[in-house]
């Protein structure tokens, strides 16, 4: 009515006001802004409110749209107008509401208005308005009027949204699945064998030809799958929004699209719980849908490249622990020879037994960075192997026994009852952490101090076992500022401390390391100068072959280790000469300073060497020999020619009765997790890493030529 054609300003107020005056019901004009001040409003509006004329009028209402509707009313009345407003094309809104005459009766009134822009007063609002309040009953009127306006704008609200949302498809379907009938919603323009909007069509025919015609024939399957009402119902019976991706051909273009159906009502809502009908949406995903494949492509290669790294990594350090481990073979060996002349003068004997110490000093500082690294690269792995939890407390107990008599110590072990002894774990990295631990307190210890160990279990469910290992010491305790930081990567507490006992920082940061690996848990409480104490708690797997089996039967207790130990030291020393004298082993070394060492070591316990510079040549002396004229092979594994994995499993297949049955012993620098599996799995028995024990040695090869059956 104004705005373009019409603008409303003082001149044409004058023709307002003469046809307001001729309209039988009310009307007036009112500014869209502000405290939206009346511009103008007729005759019968002011009788509406019962007053006797403009003045009146005024006065009663402030001369503002607010202050003619009922407080209450406000409100809602606003926020509908401006709604309707925004949502109609026509900036049309009708609204109910209440005034109060000026003599207070309330009236309902039925309002129509239409919002439009001037050049003189901005935006304002046109109304023409009637008095109901006869027309109806107002109790029903008001919750009637309530109920209509609340759906009509929830309603196009919902409209709004659903076109909103809508805009990210192409094209948008209703779907009656049991129906079979499919309806256009929003059509693409682009797309000419489209139904057009409105136009009912059978919905599988037409998808089923979109299937053949646009959708790749590598993807075609899939789709006409998942259009399938079965599988729809079925699919969407348990989630709200189902999607299918997939490459087509449209229109001389190769671009990726989508395919999403939702339930008009979901499943869960429905008596049935079956969708009898859907939204249906296709949209194009090409942009997305290449960024992240050329993502994922990015990551495969990352992956690869890492992979590579960690490969060359491991082959790295897997090479650099055998070229280091070479020369310290070496180094200790030879030592070791020269140590057995009983004519060295004093001075010499010393400065070997200090050449000696340093060199196993630097071992073991090589093998704690090597396996800090592994570790840190994630290359080190756990094997899950059934072993007796009272061999390896036996053999820990063995080698403690020995250090705790050179230094004057008491050490002790204590077992629990019910502690299982068989599990399945890996009983090598459960050796290393608690040889860690002892081997500090030892080391932290002064004489006359003790060690003690404490094996116990704490929870046990079906063949599930927690056992919680605690080693106490005497020593010199930790500074409770330093605790936080024990279990740090080179983490040392002080220079002083460093210098007199010795410490890498590493040993520490090890244990943690391969406890957590073993779904364990590590603590430690100390006080200066009172001793340490750690806590490990381990979850092992008790073994099903010796479910009633106890380590606890074996509880040792070394307190008279200082007595004990040179007893056991002799006597394994004893056993082993002469269990192993006169006994022929295979020697295969290619390397000739170790092979001197190993032969002139086993020629001091009466053994018999017979030497192969590599893998071949020690197969062919095996073929060679008679039956059981061997009785144990020590192979070494990094050999010119043939290495000892492959001489070893080719000596395994052989068609001779005591091929399977002949110890096989690796002994290599190779001393790595993986290194010692590859051992085993060519069919070796043991794995000994070089710079070996001569003790050790002697007590495998004692162990497996008994088990053998070749003593005699």
């Amino acid at each position: 009515m104004f705005g373009k054609y019409f603008e409303l300003n003082e001149q044409t107020m004058e023709i307002i006001r003469a046809i307001g005056r001729h309209m039988p019901g009310g009307f007036f004009i009112y500014k869209a802004g502000g405290n939206e001040d009346l511009i103008y409003a007729n005759d019968a509006t002011i009788r509406l409110f019962g007053c006797d004329d403009t003045k009146d009028f005024k006065q009663l209402t402030g001369n503002t749209f607010r202050g003619m509707l009922h407080p209450d009313d406000y409100a809602m009345v606003s926020d509908s107008v401006s709604d309707q407003v925004r949502m109609s094309s026509e900036n049309m809104d009708h609204v109910v509401y209440r005034i109060i005459r000026k003599d207070g009766t309330v009236r309902w009134i039925d309002d129509y208005g239409h919002y439009t822009e001037t050049e003189n007063y901005g935006g304002i609002y046109y109304v023409f308005i009637a008095d109901v309040t006869e027309q109806y009953d107002p109790k029903e009127r008001s919750g009637l009027k309530e109920k209509l306006i609340s759906e009509q704008f929830r309603s196009s609200r919902q409209d709004k949204m659903i076109t909103a949302l809508a805009s990210d498809y192409r094209s948008v379907y209703h779907v009656d699945l049991d129906r079979d009938e499919g309806i256009c919603y929003r059509p693409d323009p682009d797309d000419h064998d489209q139904t057009p909007a409105g136009v009912r069509f059978p919905y599988l025919e037409r998808f089923r030809w979109y299937a053949l015609h646009a959708v790749d024939e590598n993807y075609r399957e899939g789709f006409l799958d998942f259009i399938e009402p079965d599988n729809i119902r079925q699919k969407l019976a348990d989630r709200p929004i189902i999607a299918y991706r997939y490459l087509a051909h449209r229109n001389g273009r190769d671009y990726y699209e989508m395919i999403r159906m939702a339930g008009v009502r979901h499943a869960i809502d429905r008596d049935d719980h079956i969708v009898h009908a859907i939204g249906l949406g296709l949209t194009d995903i090409d942009t997305e849908m290449r960024e992240e494949m050329a993502k994922t492509q990015a990551l495969a290669q990352a992956l690869a490249v890492a992979e590579e790294a960690n490969k060359a990594k491991t082959a790295f350090l897997s090479s650099m622990s055998h070229e280091i481990r070479t020369p310290m073979n070496a180094i200790i060996g030879l030592n070791a020879l020269a140590l057995q002349n009983e004519n060295l003068d004093e001075n010499t004997r010393d400065y070997l037994e200090k050449i000696g110490t340093s060199a196993s000093h630097l071992l073991g500082l090589i093998n704690d960075i090597l396996d800090v690294t592994r570790i840190e690269s994630g290359g080190v792995l756990l094997n899950h192997e059934p072993f007796s939890l009272r061999e390896v407390l036996n053999r820990i107990g063995d080698m403690l026994s020995i250090q705790c008599r050179e230094k004057g110590l008491q050490y002790e072990c204590l077992v629990a009852a019910d502690v299982p002894d068989r599990f399945v774990g890996d009983d090598r990295k459960l050796k290393q952490v608690l040889i860690n631990i002892l081997g500090n307190a030892v080391k932290f210890t002064d004489a006359p101090g003790s060690v003690t160990m404490k094996v116990e279990q704490t929870a046990a469910f079906e063949d599930q076992s927690t056992v919680k290992i605690t080693v106490s010491d005497t020593g010199i305790g930790i500074d409770s500022a330093f605790l936080p930081k024990v279990f740090d990567t080179f983490a040392r507490e002080s220079n002083d401390r460093t210098d007199r006992y010795g410490s890498t920082g590493l040993g520490l940061a090890i244990t943690k390391n391969i406890v957590d690996l073993m779904n364990g848990s590590i603590s430690v409480s100390s006080e200066k100068n009172v001793g340490t104490t750690f806590t490990v708690l381990i979850p092992l797997k008790i073994c099903a072959d010796d479910p009633d089996g106890s380590a606890g039967e074996n509880k040792t207790s070394d307190a008279k280790a200082a007595g004990t130990a040179d007893e056991a030291e002799s006597r394994i020393t004893d056993r082993s000469r002469n269990d192993l004298a006169g006994k022929r082993i295979l020697l295969a070394e290619d390397v000739p300073i170790n092979a001197e060492i190993m032969k002139e070591m086993l020629k001091a316990k009466e053994i018999l060497p017979d030497h192969a510079e590599n893998g071949r040549e020690a197969l062919e002396k095996f073929s060679a020999s008679a039956p059981d004229h061997y009785d144990a092979i020590l192979m070494d594994i990094r050999m010119p020619e043939m290495d000892g994995l492959e001489a070893s499993a080719a000596i395994r297949s052989l068609d001779r009765p005591d091929a399977g049955t002949i110890p096989i012993i690796a002994m290599t620098a190779n001393a790595f997790d993986e290194d010692v599996q590859r051992s085993l799995q060519a069919g070796m028995n043991a794995h000994l890493s070089k710079p070996v024990e001569p003790e050790r040695l002697f007590h495998t090869l004692e162990e497996l030529i008994r088990e053998s059956g070749r003593m005699r």
